[in-house]
């Protein structure tokens, strides 16, 4: 008859011989590959030179305690169960080394089918949670990419995009929404490339003022214009050797567009107030929220600067083309909030959550899992830790206006958010069929796709 398969490797760590022998034989009917050690020291050798999947130790030897060899093992190899055997006398010490990581511990005398069972259960335990750990890994792998996260197939293409033209030196130009991940994007491009040790520079072409864009960019030599009290390095010498990455490309000023488009032409560049250009070795990325084929036609951006950029594109979908992703990025956020898997969402909560439109994205959606680790019980969502706007469908982003500001207002821009509030609500209405939204808002369709259009939501495809 052939031998049984060997199902795990076992230690046993004991002073006593009798119970090093007694225990040895019974787990060797077992099926299990055990080892033994005649105190915590020579344990120690053994666990140098072999991986256990279970330790028995005693608490009371001599040279090492079973307590100093519990903290060896959690500190190496905190994978390997350990079982603690005790004299009644000292379940407190027992109980004080479960504290400590211990599974569990057995007093002594025991009967055989209890250890029996207990090595049974310990070592399921630990297959359970192995098995755990690489499902974790592998979601991991399948959904998530340095920070991006997404099971749809939308996503898995930008996964596959990035991981193609990271290698490249080539212009990336990442379009979409505010809050569907551009940063990280140009983040994975640049980690995944052979620039990833040098630095990743970011700057909000929108966020900072014309007059002070270009020293911010390029630099500028002291006494160059009043405050210019010493030489400053811009983004573009501070990024040598690396990427740096022009988030809201479209918002840049025309005079700004003429200098570097110069800079992606040449790969130099002058500080204000310089009388010498500057070689610069700098990968650029950029990204918009805007329809920069828009701009282009209006005139606001120049075209020879757009298709300079425009040599791969990545788009990122907004949340509300992609729900599948919703659950995936819960369990996401809520680990990073929390540090605990497995988050449970009552139905009505998760109901909420795939139906609601995210006019903020993936950036909203976060915020409102870390609202709920605040409100919600103990490692579960529901209803009522979730915002009220989201529970109601209704996002509004929209000021109501009472009277006219005494500084004045774009009156453009007022009404150009409430009509995009308004067809968010009549697409959320119409689960996002558009001539259904336009026969709800007394338009035609073509019209519809225009206005969408303009306000950057949707695909012009989409029926």
């Amino acid at each position: 008859m052939s031998a049984e398969p060997i199902k795990h490797r076992i230690l046993i760590v004991d002073d006593e011989e009798s119970m090093r022998d007694f225990l040895s034989i019974m787990l060797h009917r077992e099926g299990y590959h055990v080892d033994t050690a005649v105190d915590g020291a020579q344990a120690v050798t053994h666990l140098r030179d072999h991986s256990y999947d279970l330790v028995i130790s005693d608490m009371k030897m001599p040279r090492m305690t079973g307590m100093e060899l519990l903290a060896h093992i959690k500190d190496r190899t905190p994978e390997t169960v350990v079982l603690m055997v005790t004299a009644f006398s000292s379940t407190d010490e027992a109980v004080e080394a479960m504290k400590q990581g211990a599974y569990d511990y057995i007093t002594k005398p025991f009967r055989n089918e209890e250890i029996r069972l207990i090595v049974k259960n310990a070592l399921e335990r630990r297959e359970l949670r192995q098995e755990n750990l690489a499902l974790k890994e592998e979601l991991g792998k399948r959904f998530s990419f340095e920070g991006l996260i997404g099971k749809s197939k939308a996503m898995q293409d930008v996964f596959t995009m990035v991981k193609k033209v990271a290698s490249s030196p080539v212009k990336v130009l990442v379009t979409g929404e505010s809050g569907t991940g551009k940063e990280l994007v140009a983040r994975a491009i640049h980690y995944n490339s052979d620039r990833r040790d040098g630095p990743f520079v970011p700057i909000n072409c929108g966020a900072i003022p014309e007059n002070l864009l270009e020293s911010e960019l390029f630099g500028h030599e002291k006494g160059s214009f009043t405050g210019a009290i010493k030489l400053k390095q811009g983004l573009f010498e501070t990024a040598a050797g690396g990427t740096i990455f022009l988030d809201e490309i479209g918002e840049l000023p025309a005079m700004m567009q003429v200098k570097l488009l110069r800079v992606l032409q040449e790969d130099e560049f002058r500080r204000v107030g310089g009388i010498k250009d500057i070689k610069t070795d700098v990968r650029v990325l950029a990204a918009t929220n805007r329809h920069l084929e828009d701009a282009v036609s209006e005139g606001s951006f120049r075209e020879d600067l757009y298709y300079r950029f425009n040599v791969i594109r990545v788009d990122l979908p907004p949340l509300r083309q992609r729900r599948e992703d919703i659950p995936v990025m819960i369990d996401f956020f809520w680990e990073r909030f929390t540090g605990e898997t497995g988050v449970k969402v009552t139905e009505d909560a998760m109901r909420r959550l795939i139906d609601y439109h995210w006019p903020g994205n993936v950036r909203e959606l976060e915020n409102v899992i870390e609202r709920a680790t605040v409100l919600g019980r103990e490692n579960e969502i529901t209803l009522d830790c979730l915002p009220p706007n989201l529970v109601t469908g209704m996002s509004s982003s929209v000021t109501p206006l009472t009277d006219i500001p005494d500084s004045g207002m774009d009156l453009d821009a007022y009404l150009g958010e409430i009509e995009k509030e308004i067809l968010l609500k009549a697409l959320v209405r119409t689960d996002g069929v558009r001539k259904s939204a336009a026969g709800l808002l007394g338009i035609t369709f073509r019209s519809i796709r225009y206005r969408l259009s303009k306000f950057g939501l949707g695909d012009d495809n989409e029926e």
